[in-house]
């Protein structure tokens, strides 16, 4: 989206969905599971044909497909469910708990806080409201005691966070994770910049480079090549991209030449390739939450491919990572969040959100390497307790503290805030 956008010429009714979703974190807990998920499949293909006007039986369509990598199809059903609905809702537990509204986007499954996992042993009552740039206002939404800006940063969601901003001036309840400007600030370059020069925390220096040095840069003329990184290898990825798609290490001019002729798009991120594996050759990645200012720990990968991805990082093959991994967990607060305190107080200082979460690794001179801060990674309990047990107590600490964050803003938590009756 553009930032002409940001007049909204065309208004996006926030009309809600008759029936409950079933939700991510079920249909991601089944297919892990092993569970039959075609009959689940087979029952949303019943309730659409029963009404074709169900909008949730679409909009859960969309994630079973998007669960399955048929993204295209996935993205088509989530079009088709919020051209009829704007509002979703979701009770957890036995419900009548805290009310919550929160502002989501359409996109994948990492464009929004994974909040149907992180509110897992709740009673909640969830109601997502889907909003673009084009929103005109809010008066439709339910009342509710706390809201939530779940729209991750992307260029995508640039427009949609600064309509927002606009929308929520002068919200009548507490926001966990507003303003949204500062979910906007987190850019690759703009982290980069944040943390530029920092004692305790390495962002390799990012820069956003048009198509065209990179080619320059590719045939040679390094006129145009100051601001990139001053020799290979140099990390690459097209501006819009996430989960390593487009993502390479290039070490030479020629490789450089191939990659551009691969990737079609405009602009780019590159920066430095900083080497942080260990001793024995692998890499390690680690994913962390920060809630109101306190690390947990949600993963740790291993990997001997420098991208470490940890779906195919080979967690389940071997058995001595995952014993790492527990090690990694077990001891976090004890161990790698006492080792790095310096750093997370700084992380969580300078992106002054309630709620984010970082991807990095540990240096062999202490410092954290930064890869990555957002609000939207994915995080959850779908791994299997038994080849994984470890995970099931921190996951649910992580949890269990987002929940109290969000209690603590509420109007039993003597919040002098007025419950949401009416979003005017």
């Amino acid at each position: 989206m553009t930032n002409a956008a940001l007049s909204p010429a065309r208004p996006v009714s926030l009309a809600s969905a008759r029936h409950p979703l079933v939700g991510m974190a079920e249909l991601v807990r089944g297919f892990e599971a092993g569970r039959d998920m075609a009959a689940v499949w087979e029952r949303l293909v019943a309730r659409l044909d029963a009404d074709p006007t169900d909008a949730a039986a679409l909009l859960d369509m969309s994630t079973f497909l998007m669960v399955r990598k048929v993204r295209a199809k996935g993205e088509a059903a989530q079009a088709a469910a919020l051209d009829l609905a704007r509002i979703y809702h979701r009770t957890y537990g036995l419900g009548g708990g805290l009310r919550l509204a929160a502002f989501v986007t359409a996109g994948d499954l990492m464009a929004n806080t994974p909040l149907d996992f992180l509110l897992t042993g709740s009673d909640f009552e969830l109601d997502l409201i889907y909003v673009d740039a084009d929103t005109a206002d809010l008066a439709d939404v339910p009342p509710h005691d706390v809201a939530i800006i779940a729209v991750g940063e992307s260029p995508e969601n640039q427009a949609v966070l600064a309509r927002l901003a606009q929308l929520l001036a002068g919200w009548p309840v507490p926001i966990l994770n507003g303003p949204p400007q500062r979910i906007a600030a987190l850019t690759r370059d703009g982290v980069c910049a944040l943390f530029k020069d920092h004692p305790h925390v390495l962002v390799p220096a990012t820069a956003r480079v048009p198509r065209a040095d990179l080619q320059a840069l590719a045939q040679g003329d390094f006129s145009r090549a100051a601001h990139l990184p001053a020799t290979f290898p140099l990390i690459v990825r097209p501006i819009a991209s996430h989960a390593g798609e487009g993502l390479e290490q290039v070490t030479s001019r020629d490789q450089l030449y191939l990659y551009l002729t691969q990737q079609p798009e405009g602009e780019f991120f590159v920066s430095p390739f900083v080497d942080y594996s260990g001793p024995d050759g692998l890499f390690r990645k680690q994913r962390i939450a920060f809630i109101d200012g306190v690390a947990y720990a949600a993963h740790g990968a291993t990997s001997a491919h420098w991208m470490v991805h940890y779906i195919n990082a080979g967690m389940r093959k071997f058995a001595e990572r995952r014993d790492e991994e527990a090690v990694f967990m077990g001891t976090f607060d004890a161990g790698y969040a006492a080792r790095h305190a310096d750093a997370f107080a700084a992380l969580a200082e300078g992106i002054g959100l309630d709620y984010f979460a970082i991807d990095c690794a540990e240096l062999p001179d202490g410092r954290l390497l930064l890869f990555e801060a957002d609000i939207a990674m994915v995080l959850h309990d779908a791994d299997d307790p038994v080849m994984f047990p470890y995970k099931v107590e921190p996951m649910r600490r992580l949890f269990a503290a987002f929940q109290a964050a969000l209690e603590a803003r509420g109007p039993d938590a003597g919040s002098a805030a007025p419950r949401g009756e009416s979003a005017a």
